[in-house]
């Protein structure tokens, strides 16, 4: 049992009338690894959370937490979860919420502690139904930690979050992450995958279409961006470098000239040799945005074939 990953999915699949939300999935998780689950809307990425937290029952396949059956793993505390969709009574404090589901398991945190590591001691007397959306998500987090979990799975854990709250939240799970923590977690931004996982698993259409580190997802789309400011208008440059077969993508706002292209050397070349005007330059790697769009929009058009 002790050697088992905290995560095991294998085939997993979830049909609802003619929508298959999760197509035959499988992934394996091992303890200590941040994972990103990254995808557009109706990827599969909140079924794929319910199924591998028991809270839904999968058409095909198994979901495994820690060798066995999920919820045996939840009721033992092994597991803290953080769900879009997860209420605290609205009539009771968060400190009364954190206590309630603190009393529920054997070996807690202390409440205090809990509170303390998802920053909302400041708020603890507070009613949950007079909490902002920040403060309820870290409310949230907080019922989340309170087990001790050896395993953390979050659903859009910084939605409705400022920018501020953001990133104490994520000051609080890199403390909890040192200490080992095994973090599975469900977002739209980007920059946080990029920045905070050890490892992005990308979801299309129910199905893994991109796994590896942020760097290895990155790399599926080759190339760099150039940037540069021209004091005139890019005019007969434009043209030439649309017609260049390294050249991915041109996009001309006001004076700045942006170039996707596999040769960035080559480009830069061109740049300086044609236009003396030219400053401000910038060759940037392709971003994680780049990647999601890149391979989520393959995904889309594979199945539309």
């Amino acid at each position: 049992m002790t050697s088992s990953p905290p995560i095991r999915l294998t085939g997993l699949a979830k049909q609802f009338a003619k929508l298959r939300a999760v197509d035959g999935l499988d992934l394996t998780v091992q303890r200590g690894e941040v994972v990103a689950l990254l995808g557009p809307n109706g990827a599969g990425k909140s079924t794929t959370i319910d199924l591998l937290l028991g809270l839904s029952t999968p058409t095909a396949g198994t979901a495994e937490l820690f060798g066995g059956a999920p919820r045996g793993a939840v009721v033992a505390g092994r597991v803290g979860a953080m769900l879009q969709g997860g209420a605290l009574l609205p009539t009771t404090t968060v400190a009364e919420s954190v206590a309630l589901v603190a009393a529920a398991h054997r070996h807690p945190l202390p409440v205090a502690e809990a509170m303390e590591r998802a920053g909302v001691t400041a708020f603890a007397k507070q009613k949950v139904a007079r909490l902002s959306g920040g403060q309820l998500q870290r409310a949230r987090f907080a019922v989340a930690i309170v087990s001790d979990p050896e395993l953390l799975i979050l659903d859009e854990p910084t939605a409705a979050m400022d920018v501020e709250g953001r990133r104490a939240f994520w000051t609080s799970m890199h403390e909890l992450t040192d200490a080992g923590r095994t973090v599975v977690f469900a977002t739209h931004y980007l920059d946080e995958a990029d920045a905070f996982a050890d490892r992005v698993v990308m979801m299309s259409r129910g199905r893994v279409v991109a796994d590896g580190t942020p760097a290895e997802v990155k790399a599926v789309v080759a190339g760099r961006t150039v940037g540069v400011t021209l004091r005139a208008p890019a005019g007969d440059l434009e043209q030439r470098l649309r017609a260049d077969p390294a050249v991915q993508h041109v996009e001309v706002r006001g004076e700045r000239l942006r170039v996707a292209t596999t040769d960035s050397d080559a480009v830069l070349r061109l740049l300086l040799a044609e236009r003396a005007d030219a400053h401000d330059i910038e060759v940037t790697a392709r971003t994680m945005d780049d990647a999601f769009l890149a391979l989520t929009a393959a995904e889309t058009e594979e199945a539309s074939r």
